[in-house]
């Protein structure tokens, strides 16, 4: 009986250890998609680590990961640069993700385009009337530590 409890006890501690993905995080102190979000073109072009809930995963290959606050701002992490693959069932988790923030002006055209393949894969209905062009704003991820996973 010990012995189960034992075991269970262990399995417990495994299921709270975090996941590390990419390179070891750099910056001490990760800011919040409220703060990131609110003056988002001071923060262009530096390297950001940024903490909050997973909303959606890429579920194609695992390659990105949006993360939002409780007011529904949110940022998106891109993993392609850096061959991070997170997994596919990791949504309502806390993360904290690190990498370059990058502002990238879209035109309509575009950004239908990239919101379709969004939709596509996350498994979330697109519709093209609440897409915008204009300024877009993403993580280019070097690494992320999923909490507890």
């Amino acid at each position: 009986m010990r012995t189960l409890f034992a075991l269970a006890a262990a399995a417990g501690l495994l299921c709270a250890a975090d996941a590390k993905f990419g390179k070891p995080l750099t910056l001490r102190e990760p800011i919040t998609v409220a703060a990131l979000m609110s003056k988002p073109d001071d923060f262009a072009g530096k390297t950001v680590q940024v903490k909050g809930k997973i909303a959606a995963v890429c579920q194609a290959m695992g390659c990105w990961l949006e993360l939002v606050n409780e007011d529904g701002q949110h940022v998106r992490l891109d993993g392609h640069n850096a061959n991070l693959e997170f997994p596919k069932d990791c949504t309502g988790k806390m993360a904290v993700a690190e990498g370059k923030f990058v502002k990238t002006m879209l035109s309509r055209e575009d950004a239908i385009a990239e919101a379709k393949e969004y939709a596509k894969d996350s498994g979330k209905p697109f519709d093209e009337s609440k897409v915008k062009a204009g300024p877009a704003y993403s993580i280019e991820g070097t690494g992320a530590v999923i909490l507890g996973q």
